[in-house]
């Protein structure tokens, strides 16, 4: 009797085990509820369709600029453009993990932060470079030497960190070639690596993040701009301006550290990765930018460029050049004047931003029209035309035309402009927050 109770009591046990055993398919047990809270400074999107393209009689501007209804997903979308304290960040952070590197182990604990302003855990600590250089052992010092400018580049004598060694390495997937099945590689190598080597779709590149200063002079010949150029980036009083002078290269690599950045803390919080930050497609761009409202010529809406009290609604270059009528000589803080209808600011004038997709005048033509995107990766030899970037919105130096919502131009990757900056995207997990 014992014995039968004892197989009665195994068999519930089995039972209860799963829902494997009970021969239905219920999925696997256990799996967490999901819910993406905003990523913090960002605005949902929410998905929907819209007639991209020229919505005027501009005959020459539809060669560029056809109009055809596009479909997008969710996304996000930073509030504003990025500001130089915000980039300043990525900088930083690239300065402290080269010393890192350099010193290993060595450095002292009190010449380190180890929270943030909300007394979160920084991994790894920041070294403290505001303390006197003095903090220094004197084999740190000597091993730290080679981040700063030689002694006969000095300005003056003053110790400042060389820029040019603030170089990042990052990687991404390219996701385009590994669907073709047929990598950009030599089919011996191929063959040597195996069919099943998905590091062949890994790619690698290294970048000097720091902005190029100098776009201030070099952009405008006979102009006094060398204030921007000596203070700009760096000082406290242009913290929330946009920053400008950052390649289109450089501007996705800080969309991939922005992304390992965040993830890396979900992580370490025991919270599920979401998607990675990047820069918006064209389409997304336009789409964000007309703030839900279709075939309008401007993020506010409507076809004028004044409010009801006669003043400017955006940064541009106003009346033939009265730079100063619209509030803004250059430049000016991320949340000046008023947002669109998502809550985006300056998503006309202040600067032009880069987008993800590369520059064909008749790609409206054989583009997709569910979340278009033409994207090429050009490669360093290749020639000019293939190293295209599509840019939006217009900027502080552009007159009406360009900070239109369909205007749609370019700037080469590798150029760093006063009048170009970026925001970032990051794509909603699911259908939309409508559908939860």
């Amino acid at each position: 009797m014992k014995k039968l109770l004892y197989v009665f009591i195994g068999l519930a046990l089995l039972s209860s085990c799963g829902g494997g055993e009970s021969g239905q398919l219920t999925g696997v047990a256990g799996r967490p509820e999901w819910y993406q809270a905003d990523p913090f400074g960002t605005l949902y999107i929410p998905p929907g369709s819209f007639v991209m393209g020229a919505n005027d009689n501009d005959v020459p501007f539809s060669y560029t600029t056809k109009s055809k209804t596009v479909s997008v997903s969710a996304f996000y979308m930073d509030d504003s453009e990025i500001t130089n304290n915000e980039y300043r960040q990525f900088v930083f952070w690239v300065r402290d993990s080269i010393a890192h590197r350099i010193l290993g182990e060595e450095v002292d604990e009190e010449h380190l932060i180890f929270t943030n302003a909300y007394e979160e855990d920084l991994e790894p600590p920041k070294i403290n470079w505001d303390m006197p250089i003095e903090w220094n052992e004197p084999d740190e010092r000597e091993a730290l030497e080679v981040m700063f400018l030689p002694e006969y580049e000095r300005f003056y004598g003053h110790r400042n960190i060389d820029t040019r060694k603030l170089d990042y390495e990052y990687f991404w997937i390219d996701f385009k070639d590994a669907a073709r099945k047929k990598p950009t590689i030599n089919g011996d190598e191929l063959r040597e690596r195996g069919l099943t080597d998905r590091s062949i779709f890994i790619k690698r590149d290294v970048i000097n993040v720091y902005p190029d200063t100098l776009c201030w002079i070099h952009d405008f010949t006979y102009s006094y701009n060398e204030p921007l150029t000596n203070m700009y980036f760096w000082h406290p009083a242009y913290d929330d301006y946009p920053v400008v002078g950052v390649t289109w290269k450089q501007a996705r690599a800080f969309s991939i550290w922005r992304s390992q950045y965040f993830n890396s803390y979900r992580k370490s919080a025991g919270v599920k990765a979401v998607q990675n930050f990047r820069l918006p497609t064209e389409s997304e761009w336009e789409y964000a930018a007309r703030g839900g409202l279709d075939l309008s010529s401007y993020p506010w809406g409507g076809p004028y460029i004044r409010n009801t009290r006669g003043c400017f609604m955006a940064n541009f270059k106003p009346l033939r050049g009265n730079y100063y009528d619209d509030g803004g000589i250059h430049t000016v803080p991320v949340y000046s004047y008023e947002p669109n209808d998502f809550g985006l600011y300056c998503m006309a004038g202040n600067v032009a931003e880069w987008t993800s997709n590369a520059f064909d005048e008749s790609s409206f033509d054989f583009a997709h029209d569910l979340n278009m995107d033409y994207v090429y990766e050009a490669k360093e030899d290749d020639p000019p035309v293939l190293k295209r970037k599509v840019i939006r919105g217009g900027s502080w130096k552009d007159i009406g035309y360009y900070i239109q919502t369909s205007t749609r131009t370019y700037e080469y990757q590798d150029t760093a402009k006063s009048y170009i900056g970026f925001r970032c995207v990051m794509s909603y997990l699911g259908m939309g927050k409508s559908n939860i």
